[in-house]
């Protein structure tokens, strides 16, 4: 095959260390469902995250996903490309690998995927410029080694309730003429949508100028980190013992007040 000018483009993929056994499924979906991407060890938790720049020119990639874990409950996704950005800061909820969600669709093996984007996309800069990233680091270059000259799968992203929410489908051959009615998302075409998996949740955090830091170019209003939501269930907690103290210290004092007093004419208090 003659070769494109930029069909070598790579990225590198890998996470930090602590990470948990269903988001590390997740990220080996992904590096087997982008056949540009490079695998690396894991990054320190005591390495700052600009390494990952040095990392990058290392291995000779353009751009970079990582997984950063924190507290090994919480996961956030960077978005980079590397060495002068931009960059994204996501927050990855409702994760469901392929082995987990057990789909009847499938796909060829390093082939390349058609990227379809919500309208939404085009109503804001920042949703314009996550778009831009979205593409440049989940789109296949054409004519890249490692893939197959076949385009049989979709990756999906749509965005809901100002979260980016992605999907994977397969394309397939609707059934024939006299057959069964083609299931959900299928068409009149001769193709329908089966979907693979897996699928996630994007929260966007901030967008930075720079890679993996930098200036911050849009700062989500609406977005609160988990630490803030454990701290507000904790202080709800606190605050049911405590109102169930009140309460027992408020029927005491009721018991108090309620008994009876000694009468000044009580015999006992007379005779004496």
């Amino acid at each position: 095959r003659k070769m494109v000018k930029g069909t070598k483009k790579k990225i590198l993929t890998f996470s930090s260390r602590g990470i948990g056994a269903r988001y590390r499924h997740l990220l080996t979906d992904l590096q087997r469902l982008l056949p540009h991407s490079r695998k690396e060890a894991k990054l320190e938790p005591k390495e700052k995250l600009t390494t990952i720049n040095e990392i990058c020119e290392l291995r000779s990639c353009e751009g970079c996903i990582f997984f950063e874990v924190r507290k090994r409950t919480d996961l956030y996704m960077w978005l980079s490309l590397t060495p002068n950005g931009p960059s994204a800061k996501f927050q990855v909820y409702n994760v469901h690998t392929m082995e987990e969600l057990k789909m009847t669709g499938n796909c060829m093996l390093n082939s390349r995927p058609i990227i379809t984007f919500d309208g939404n996309f085009d109503t804001a800069p920042h949703y314009t410029l996550m778009k831009e990233l979205l593409l440049r680091l989940f789109g296949v270059p054409k004519g890249q080694p490692r893939t197959q000259p076949y385009v049989d799968h979709v990756f999906s992203f749509s965005i809901a309730d100002e979260k980016i929410w992605f999907r994977h489908f397969q394309i397939a051959d609707a059934p024939q003429a006299g057959a069964a009615a083609p299931a959900a998302g299928g068409s009149l075409d001769g193709t329908m949508l089966v979907e693979i998996g897996p699928r996630f949740v994007l929260d966007p955090i901030r967008v930075f100028n720079g890679s993996f830091g930098g200036f911050t170019m849009w700062r989500n209003p609406h977005y609160v980190s988990p630490t803030q939501i454990r701290a507000a269930d904790r202080a709800a907690l606190a605050m049911k013992y405590v109102s169930r103290v009140r309460s027992i210290k408020e029927h005491q004092q009721r018991r108090e007040e309620s008994k009876l007093r000694p009468e000044p004419l009580d015999m006992e208090e007379v005779f004496q």
